[in-house]
């Protein structure tokens, strides 16, 4: 049974920094891709990076240079440094972990599993 377990969430202003935590377990960490996505009110649920088995990293056009994606296989965690936060950030802040094959990295589809979310809300 997988789980991830997401943590770090908060209220912060804006121009402040959050580090998201996604703890994962149930099965071999390394092989399989993992997402985080947003979601705010009213609002589809929109990637917002992934990290691959292997690292390569991508991002949602709106959050490069500002959010970092990592992963420690060690402990079997993944990571989301949000540094100049704004007020547009604000949502429900998922991760997922993929398929152990996939096409699509920035599809909802391409995610088997998904955590419980985190609430970001970033004050102007």
């Amino acid at each position: 049974q997988v789980q991830l377990v997401e943590s770090g969430g908060g209220l912060v202003q804006a121009g402040g920094s959050l580090r998201l935590s996604c703890a994962a377990s149930g099965r071999t960490f390394s092989l399989y891709g993992m997402g985080w996505f947003r979601q705010a009110p009213g609002k589809e649920r929109q990637f917002v990076a992934r990290i691959s088995g292997n690292s390569i990293t991508n991002y949602v056009d709106s959050v490069k240079g500002r959010f970092t994606i990592s992963r420690d296989n060690v402990k079997n965690t993944v990571y989301l440094q949000m540094n100049s936060l704004k007020p547009e950030d604000t949502a429900i802040y998922y991760c997922a972990q993929s398929y152990r094959y996939y096409g699509y990295y920035d599809r909802t589809s391409s995610y088997e599993y998904w955590g419980q979310g985190t609430q970001v809300t970033v004050s102007s």
